[in-house]
């Protein structure tokens, strides 16, 4: 395999990038950060390379932004702002306004830059002025982890905590009145588990919750909810010899769920990741447990055994021509209804754990444990080099 590997100093152009190691220069931390072109199907098309990674050491990037010619990363250690043409990088942590370093949402709204964080609450950022302004606890939300928010057609904001979620009714964060909190308790079960990890807008009005203790919905006012024993998540005999991994992961969890005895990195009810097609079909990843797609009806489960690279799947994103990324503790994947593609290391990829996804048009980029992936041209042309569909 041969890479080409760039300068952390050198302000490269379209066809090459900077190293986002440099966003780090005050970090103690040794440097890292190199970017590296080449790979297997790393031909240039169109003037670009088909892979270009980047290596940050033992950062995770857990939210991808795309933001036209700015793409957003939200890391372990703060946020990155990555202009793709120049290669000039910014970094916001706690030194310069950010309340916690640990970045697990990213989104634009309007003109501002919403970030989610691990403990301190929800970061707002005015690019054109740099500064935050924030909402945490004492401002209405569940509790200051947050790991995801969406805003719907009618200005109504969901935020998801670790203490239930949020609904901000016309997305008046600064009214404390605007703020309600959705749990176990006031749901009466509705909502199943507090912790919640994913949100995603259905087709008809209705919004569709991941949570550690399986798929929520909520319509018209009313809650509903999917558990394993509705079908969600595989069942652990026909995993277990693919998951391999001994895991006491939220293990009070496990006890609730009656799963306590079961050593492995295994929770059926435990959707990390949530996604919903064009179709309106919902797709929730799992706790090892592999790929749920839920009709409305009923559920269809995908795993090693049907071609999923692994059973844990942390990051799925819905693209425009119908097929579903999927990232996950094995690398990559794209399916098209019928056959799973493996996207991995031998594609040039730096990452084998992938936890972030985002696409604008033909770009996808991938975040995870130690580095980034930006496919330029998308992920046609590593399919193709491969020789199809494995």
């Amino acid at each position: 395999m041969t890479m080409i590997k760039k300068s952390l100093i050198t302000a490269v152009i379209i066809s090459t990038t900077a190293a986002l190691g440099a966003a780090f220069a005050q970090d103690p931390a040794p440097a890292v950060g190199d970017a590296h072109e080449g790979a297997p199907g790393a031909e240039a098309v169109g003037g670009l390379r088909n892979i270009i990674d980047f290596d940050m050491g033992s950062r995770n990037i857990k939210a991808i932004l795309i933001d036209g010619r700015t793409v957003w990363l939200g890391t372990s250690s703060g946020l990155v702002k990555y202009d793709t043409l120049s290669g000039a990088i910014k970094t916001y942590d706690n030194r310069t306004g950010l309340l916690s370093n640990g970045v697990f949402y990213l989104s634009r709204v309007g003109d501002e830059i919403w970030i989610g964080t691990y403990g301190g609450g929800l970061s707002i950022l005015n690019p054109a002025t740099e500064k935050f302004r924030d909402y945490n606890i004492q401002n209405g939300l569940g509790d200051a982890f947050i790991y995801d928010a969406l805003r719907l057609a009618n200005g109504d904001v969901w935020i998801a905590t670790w203490s239930g979620a949020n609904l901000v009714k016309g997305g008046d964060l600064d009214n404390v009145k605007s703020w309600n909190l959705f749990t176990v308790k006031n749901t009466a079960g509705g909502l199943p588990n507090d912790w919640v990890y994913g949100l995603a807008a259905g087709k008809n009005g209705e919004v569709w919750f991941a949570t550690e203790g399986g798929l929520a919905r909520y319509k018209n006012g009313a809650w509903k909810n999917w558990t394993h024993a509705a079908g969600l998540g595989a069942d652990y005999e026909s995993v277990k010899d693919a998951i391999g991994k001994v895991s006491s992961h939220h293990a009070r969890q496990k006890a609730d769920e009656g799963i306590a005895d079961i050593p492995v990195a295994y929770n059926p009810n435990y959707i990390v990741a949530l996604t919903v097609d064009g179709a309106g079909a919902v797709w929730a990843g799992t706790w090892g447990a592999g790929l749920s797609k839920f009709d409305g009806g009923k559920f269809t489960t995908y795993t090693v055994a049907d071609g999923l690279p692994g059973n844990h799947i942390f990051a799925l994103e819905a693209l425009p021509d119908g097929r579903l990324l999927i990232g996950g503790d094995r690398g990559a994947a794209v399916f098209d209804g019928k056959t799973f593609t493996h996207i991995g290391v031998h594609e040039g990829l730096n990452i084998t754990t992938i936890f972030s996804l985002a696409a604008s048009g033909k770009t996808i980029w991938m975040g995870g444990y130690g580095g980034a992936t930006w496919l330029p041209n998308g992920v046609d042309p590593l399919i193709l080099k491969k020789g199809g569909a494995q």
